[in-house]
C-alpha cells in the first residue's frame, strides 16, 4: 500500500494532482472487477459508495449466467446495483497506468471495495473481503480468543511463451513453457529472461505486495513467489493483486503466467501454501501457537511446543477440513491436482515438519517460538486467498472455543491408510459443503453456503456437458 495514510479529511488534497481513479471488488471465483471513474465521481462516493452492478455476482468466470439464478443477483431483481464501498487503507498506486495527473506524479490510484447490500447496507454473502474481514473481527472482538490473524501465502504457477491470442487459437493445448526441464531452485534458469522478472520484483514493490522470495520450481516454466507475513485480510489482497500484477506484466513481454492447479497432466501442479498464526491483540504481539514451556508429557512428540490454544486451533481445522474443501480446491481442475504421488496432500493430516501432509505443523525446536505457524498445504495456486483464510480462521475460532481435542495423530508416525481421505471431485466437495449438518453453515451460515455452493455446482455443470479433447481423442475412431 501507498505510505501515505489516506483519511476522509486527506484523501482530495492527496489526490489533487489526479483525473482519474481505478476501483474494484473481488467475485467469488477470486476475479478482480473493476472500472476506471472521473476524480470527481470518485470524491463524490467516497463516504457513501457507489453502485456496482450486481451481476459479478450471478455470472462465471466467463460471464454466463448461473443455471440457477442465485437471491442476490437475477431477473426478479433486475440485476439491481450492490453498493461497493472503498476501502481506503488499500490505497494503492498503479505503477504501469497514468491518471492523467501531472508528469512524474501520474500513476494511477487504485482502491479495493468492499460490496453491501444497497437496501440494507449489509455486506453481501458471497463477498470475499467481506467473509474475512468478518471473521477477523470476530478473532479480534472475542474476550477469549482476543487475537490478531496472521498470513503469509506462497504461490507456485507455470508461465509460457504465449499471448491470449495464441491462448485461444492452441486451446490451450502444446504451449510452450518458458523454460524447459524440471529444474527446481535453478539460478541458471533464474538468470533466463531477467527483465520481465526484474519488472515483476519492481512492480510487485511498487504495490507493496511484500514478496520475500523468487524462485524456480519444479516443472517447465514453474517459478514460486512467497508472499510475506502480515494481517490475514491484507495478505488475501495481495496474493490476488500478485495474479493481476503476474498476468499484466506477463503479457508485455509475451509471457502468460498459469494459476491453474494442475496445467498439465503428468506433472506437478501448482500449489497455494497459507501459513497461520494468532498473535496476542497488545502492543506485544505474542504469537500464541507458541508453548512458553516444552510440554513435559505431550500425547505426541509433534506437540511438544505447541500452545493449548494452538492444538484446539489444529483440532478444529482439521475437523473442519472435509466440509470446507470448495473453498481450498473451489475448481474442477483443482482435484486433478490432489491425487497421490505428487507431493500434494490428499486426507485429513497433519504432522511437524511434514510436507506430504494436509497441515505442517512449523514450531520449535526446528523453528524460533516467535515463528509457530501451521502451514496449510491442500490449497493450489487457483485458491480464492480471501475465502480460503476466512475458512482456516473460522474453523480455527470453533475448535478454540469449544476446545476441540485433537484426536487424529501426527502423519509421521501413522500409517497414510489411517487418515480419512478429502473428497476427490469439486462435485462430492460441495455436496458436503452444502449439507444440512455441515460445519461450513455452522461457521458461515446459509446465506453464503447457498450461494457459494451453487456457483460451484454450477461449475460442475458446465464440466458435465463439456466433450473434452480426451474424450475425442480416445473415442472418435474406435466407438
Amino acid at each position: 500500500m501507498s505510505s501515505v495514510t489516506i483519511t476522509q479529511e486527506n484523501v482530495a488534497s492527496v489526490l489533487a494532482n489526479d483525473q482519474w481513479v481505478k476501483v474494484a471488488g473481488i467475485d467469488v471465483d477470486g476475479v478482480l472487477r473493476g472500472k476506471v471513474i472521473s476524480i470527481k465521481k470518485f470524491l463524490s462516493i467516497v463516504k457513501s459508495g457507489f453502485g456496482f452492478c450486481s451481476v459479478i455476482f450471478g455470472w462465471d468466470l466467463h460471464d454466463k449466467t448461473y443455471v440457477k439464478e442465485l437471491a442476490i443477483s437475477n431477473q426478479q431483481n433486475g440485476y439491481r446495483d450492490l453498493l461497493a464501498i472503498v476501502d481506503l487503507t488499500s490505497f494503492r498506486r498503479i505503477p504501469w497506468e497514468s491518471s492523467g495527473g501531472n508528469e512524474g506524479q501520474d500513476r494511477m490510484p487504485f482502491f479495493l471495495v468492499y460490496f453491501t447490500d444497497s437496501l440494507t447496507n449489509d455486506p453481501i454473502a458471497p463477498c470475499p473481503r467481506s467473509l474475512l474481514k468478518t471473521v477477523s473481527d470476530k478473532l479480534k472482538a472475542d474476550t477469549e480468543i482476543n487475537a490478531l490473524p496472521y498470513s503469509g501465502f506462497e504461490l507456485e504457477f507455470f508461465q509460457y511463451k504465449e499471448d491470449h491470442d495464441s491462448l485461444q487459437t492452441k486451446g490451450g493445448i502444446d504451449l510452450k513453457p518458458l523454460t524447459p526441464g524440471m529444474f527446481g531452485y535453478s539460478l541458471l534458469r533464474l538468470g533466463k529472461n531477467v527483465p520481465y522478472q526484474e519488472d515483476m520484483l519492481k512492480t510487485c514493490t511498487d504495490l507493496d505486495i511484500g514478496l520475500e522470495g523468487w524462485h524456480t520450481e519444479t516443472g517447465p516454466g514453474v517459478f514460486e513467489t512467497a508472499i510475506g507475513y502480515c494481517p490475514a485480510d491484507r495478505i488475501a489482497d495481495k496474493a490476488t493483486l500478485f495474479k493481476f500484477v503476474a498476468k499484466t506484466v506477463g503479457a508485455k513481454y509475451g509471457i502468460v503466467p498459469s494459476f491453474m492447479a494442475k496445467p498439465k497432466q503428468g506433472l506437478p501442479g501448482n500449489s497455494g501454501h497459507i501459513h497461520v498464526s494468532l498473535l496476542s491483540n497488545d502492543e506485544h504481539k505474542t504469537n500464541l501457537f507458541a508453548r512458553a514451556e516444552p510440554d513435559p508429557n505431550p500425547e505426541w512428540e509433534d506437540l511438544r511446543h505447541l500452545s493449548d490454544l494452538g492444538r484446539h486451533f489444529l483440532a478444529g481445522v482439521l475437523e473442519g477440513m472435509p466440509y470446507i474443501m470448495p473453498l481450498f480446491a473451489p475448481t474442477i481442475n483443482s482435484y486433478k491436482r490432489l491425487v497421490e504421488n505428487f507431493w500434494a496432500p490428499v486426507t485429513v493430516s497433519w504432522g511437524l515438519e511434514h510436507r506430504i501432509a494436509s497441515i505442517r505443523l512449523i514450531s520449535a525446536p526446528l523453528a524460533e517460538p516467535k515463528s509457530t505457524r501451521f502451514e496449510i498445504r491442500t490449497p493450489g495456486a487457483d485458491v480464492i486467498p480471501h475465502y480460503a483464510i476466512a475458512a482456516i480462521f473460522a474453523m480455527g475460532m470453533r475448535g478454540i472455543k469449544n476446545k476441540t481435542k485433537l484426536t487424529i495423530p501426527p502423519m509421521g508416525t501413522s500409517s497414510p491408510d489411517q487418515f480419512e481421505r478429502l473428497p476427490r471431485n469439486l462435485r462430492a466437495a460441495t455436496e458436503k459443503f452444502m449439507a444440512p449438518d455441515s460445519l461450513a453453515r455452522e461457521v458461515f451460515g446459509d446465506g453464503f453456503v447457498d450461494h457459494y455452493g451453487a456457483t460451484r455446482l454450477h461449475e460442475v455443470q458446465e464440466w458435465d456437458e463439456a466433450v473434452t479433447n480426451w474424450e475425442v481423442q480416445r473415442y472418435i475412431e474406435i466407438v
